[in-house]
């Protein structure tokens, strides 16, 4: 497994929790891309395997301004994160995928891909693209030996709040404050499900939101819950 991130102290400790090997590299970095895709092909011959599965799940957001009020460099850094950093990757890693003969692409969106909520813009929008982009992919490899699955997951409580709002370990908590969200550990759970289907099962879109959430604006929450 080779794990790719721009944190090499969080990457590096991940590849030998894992016995993967770690790679740091800003996806939405052309040259960072390319360097990958190099040192992908330097790990397969070295273990004669092959690219069998890559799972896109670079992403974030930043701010909650309305649209009259958006900063162009949020904005930018969010499609080139979300959009082009999965274009790059998967675009370079394609013809690994479709060699293999057995091929998988996971590419986590998020439910913003196919709804919206004000002061959410600039995500959601890329969101949108991010599925688009993937689902445009799954038509365009018909008859191709690659799967393709988009998983879109509602509340995880990872460090995306806190890097939405700079930092702001408060306003971030709050997030998830008096409801059980899902983990990255539910997501990974998922994906593991997906690449363990045979070759002729493809699931093209799965939706995952903690029970108590029904869409990015209604959730229920309970006082007690956060201590539980």
């Amino acid at each position: 497994m080779i794990a790719v991130a721009r944190r090499a102290d969080r990457i590096t400790a991940l590849a030998q929790q894992i016995g993967g090997t770690a790679v740091v590299a800003d996806v939405a970095d052309q040259a960072a891309v390319a360097a990958l895709a190099e040192e992908c092909d330097r790990v397969c011959d070295s273990l004669s395997g092959s690219i069998n599965v890559l799972v896109n799940n670079a992403g974030g957001a930043l701010g909650l301004a309305p649209v009259s009020e958006a900063d162009l460099e949020h904005w930018r850094w969010m499609w080139e994160t979300n959009v082009l950093g999965t274009l790059q990757v998967t675009r370079a890693l394609l013809p690994k995928l479709i060699d293999s003969g057995d091929g998988l692409i996971v590419t986590v969106t998020s439910i913003a891909a196919f709804e919206i909520y004000d002061g959410g813009a600039g995500y959601t929008a890329a969101k949108h693209a991010q599925s688009a982009l993937h689902r445009t992919l799954r038509g365009e490899l018909l008859g191709k030996p690659v799967r393709l699955t988009e998983i879109a997951p509602g509340m995880v409580e990872t460090e995306f709040s806190l890097v939405r709002f700079d930092g702001d370990r408060e306003r971030a908590d709050a997030v998830y404050a008096g409801l059980t969200p899902l983990t990255a550990a539910d997501i990974a759970d998922v994906i593991g499900f997906v690449a363990s289907r045979p070759p002729h099962v493809d699931l093209d879109q799965i939706v995952i939101r903690p029970r108590d959430q029904a869409s990015a604006t209604r959730k229920v929450t309970r006082a007690s819950r956060r201590a539980e």
